[in-house]
């Protein structure tokens, strides 16, 4: 009896186990939640600066220099680290730009490709003036030159830019950005300004200098050459020299040595210019004319000393329409001409005004 009602019992409680799912079986595992998506096609913008660096990176180099030192003890000379820097191949002879910083105190450099090669460097030409330079490498297979804009293609201010080289040693980095103004300038070396830059806001680093500026299609438009920075580091200023003066010192660097801007035939003296400027009289005060020139010809007529005076002759107040305020605005016009072209020079003699034409000639 008891038996049997324990069983139904037991039964009972199955049963109501069974009807409220006390005993159900094992439920099915949760599906796994659903993978997110493939990343989306890449934008048109991103693709294009993925490409241009694709296509610009084996023609940039980074360089290291090296520099010559006497130990105080033994009197031997060894070398030590200099510093470093970044290039771009320039044509297929292998010259190679950088800036003159870069390799200015050097005994040695040495440029590394893309392709790992690290191969000796000579240095060809140098232009302070500019901050430009060119080194020379020798080997197979050297890539390819950075294209350049034809020319008379200017840029824009709010047109992007890419900035490749090598900052803080961080081999190859690309930065990017938008010209931020034209024309700037910048103390260069002996005291001339640097004038005509370009200001970028794409990072540049210590590394940097001697790197292509390039444009979304991939064009070489500038030399990276300096940043405005109280920290050292990027600030969103950085300055480039641009590809028209780059395309002017270069060849002549590769076939001299030096650069030599084109000259009007006349003599000018930077001291007595800015003396004669601080005293209110704008332009460039002529000193010298070199008898039987087209100047002389032309009756430019320089400044001379009676009785111990200075007597002012012709002085140059403008160059194609352009005012020449002072002896470095009349350097800088003349320096983005070439030698044969032609130039209306604006004198005033004791306050008249007139047009001479002169054709420029190679500089010494």
């Amino acid at each position: 009896m008891r038996a049997s009602l324990a069983g139904a019992l037991l039964a009972l409680l199955l049963v109501a186990a069974f009807l409220t799912g006390r005993f159900a079986a094992t439920p099915e595992p949760a599906p796994p939640a659903a993978l997110p998506p493939e990343p989306a096609s890449l934008e048109p913008e991103e693709s294009r600066t993925i490409a241009v660096f694709r296509a610009a990176r084996d023609s940039v180099v980074a360089i290291t220099t090296r520099t010559r030192v006497v130990d105080p003890f033994t009197r031997r000379t060894g070398e030590t680290p200099l510093g470093s820097g970044s290039g771009f191949l320039w044509d297929a002879a292998g010259h190679v730009v950088t800036n003159d910083h870069v390799i200015q105190r050097a005994s040695r450099a040495v440029v590394q490709l893309a392709d790992g090669r690290s191969l000796e460097a000579r240095v060809i030409g140098r232009d302070p003036t500019h901050d430009l330079a060119v080194l020379r490498i020798e080997g197979q297979d050297l890539p390819a030159p950075l294209p350049r804009p034809e020319a008379g293609e200017g840029l824009e201010v709010g047109q992007s830019v890419l900035a490749i080289g090598n900052p803080f040693g961080l081999d190859w980095t690309l930065t990017t950005g938008i010209v931020s103004a034209l024309d700037r300038e910048l103390p260069g070396d002996g005291g001339r300004a640097i004038r005509g830059l370009i200001q970028t806001d794409a990072a540049i680093n210590p590394g940097n200098s001697g790197g292509p500026l390039l444009d979304a299609r991939g064009r070489l438009v500038g030399v990276n050459t300096a940043i405005f920075s109280p920290s050292g580091a990027s600030a969103g200023i950085g300055f480039a020299v641009p590809v028209a003066t780059v395309a002017r010192v270069v060849p002549q660097l590769i076939e001299t040595g030096r650069y030599s801007p084109p000259s009007l035939g006349l003599g000018f003296d930077a001291r007595i210019n800015a003396a004669v400027n601080r005293q209110g009289l704008s332009g460039a005060l002529v000193l010298e004319v070199a008898p039987g020139s087209q100047a002389a010809r032309a009756g430019v007529e320089p400044a001379r000393v009676a009785r111990g005076r200075l007597l002012p002759g012709d002085v140059v107040v403008a160059i194609d329409g352009t005012p020449v305020e002072n002896l470095d605005d009349l350097l800088a016009l003349v320096d983005r001409r070439r030698a044969g072209e032609a130039v209306t020079v604006t004198l005033s003699r004791g306050g008249r005004l007139r047009e001479v034409e002169l054709e420029l000639i190679e500089g010494r």
